[in-house]
């Protein structure tokens, strides 16, 4: 049954996280536009195509008439196209400025005073914080790199243009999806751990916190159904009991590949210099809270190694 009223815009929408969200979304009777180049795969959203309520257009976001026309079309635009990662934006500065910024500057100007946006960034903007505390919507932010300040930048724009959004800060995202990914950090570590029977570690007590993508999935779907409640506010979006350091992660993994070796090298350095726990208190009090765990979210990625012949195409 089609959902009222609720015509959907995805940027991006075959990437990692858009791929599962348009699945979901036409699963449960939006009407869901998609929008994607294909920069990394081509069948990620093969399942959706014979979908009436699916829509897909190969094409450019910063393509002027295309994206005004189609924000024209929808009830909620949910720009998801972007160069993801501090690796990836460090190698493409350019091109992590025109997708991460210039096109929310578009979409952002082609939205009337209705519609609704819900943009998500990255908690990387947080940086490091302090030892003894955990970041909250409220802690300076002090992104590292060029993917956090692109991120952070746009989620400015959008609350300062625009009265109609809401914006999540995501933790690291783990969790198969479509077009899978094996560069974020807990799927890297199961796919190193089951391939290569060792993990080496640079600076094991960094902190991060994570979120399973279909919580992320869920949390939107939350947030399209109670917008009005939690409209114009930004949250930390993430599963509370997995604030834990890089090693405590590796060891999560060992119990599950006991074959696995966890090498600390000294010496070196982390090239992502994140370092927090993260309060998602927040969104939790508005009545949304992240539920899937690490472990049952690592033995997900071992049986999805292991038995299936996925070919990954990475962010760099």
């Amino acid at each position: 049954m089609k959902q009222k009223n609720k015509r959907i815009l995805i940027t991006g929408g075959a990437g990692y996280i858009g791929s599962m969200l348009s699945t979901h979304l036409v699963n449960c009777g939006y009407v869901v536009t998609v929008i994607d180049n294909f920069s990394f795969t081509y069948d990620s959203l093969n399942h959706l195509y014979s979908k009436d309520n699916f829509h897909f257009i190969e094409g450019d976001v910063n393509n002027k008439k295309l994206i005004k026309k189609l924000v024209k079309q929808n009830d909620i635009v949910i720009p998801l196209a972007a160069l993801v990662g501090a690796p990836l934006c460090e190698k493409n500065k350019n091109l992590a400025i025109k997708l991460n910024i210039d096109s929310i500057k578009l979409i952002l100007s082609s939205l009337n005073k209705k519609q609704k946006i819900i943009y998500l960034t990255t908690n990387s903007g947080y940086g490091i914080g302090e030892k003894s505390k955990y970041c909250d919507e409220t802690s300076p932010l002090n992104p590292v790199s060029l993917y956090g300040i692109t991120k952070n930048k746009a989620e400015e724009l959008v609350r300062k243009i625009n009265k109609n959004y809401i914006c999540f800060r995501l933790a690291t995202v783990f969790g198969f999806s479509f077009r899978m990914r094996t560069d974020l950090l807990v799927n890297n570590f199961v796919y190193r751990a089951l391939f290569k029977k060792k993990l080496d570690i640079f600076e094991p007590n960094f902190r991060r916190n994570f979120i399973h993508i279909s919580d992320v999935i869920k949390c939107i779907e939350y947030s399209i159904k109670n917008f009005n409640s939690l409209k114009n506010n930004v949250y930390n979006l993430g599963l509370s009991n997995a604030n834990i350091t890089k090693l405590r992660l590796a060891r999560l993994i060992k119990k599950k590949i006991p074959s696995c070796k966890i090498k600390i090298i000294k010496n070196a350095s982390d090239p992502d210099k994140r370092d927090y726990f993260v309060s998602n208190k927040k969104i939790e009090k508005m009545g949304f809270k992240a539920t899937k765990s690490l472990e049952s979210g690592i033995v997900e990625l071992i049986n999805v190694f292991k038995k299936n012949n996925i070919i990954i195409k990475n962010n760099y």
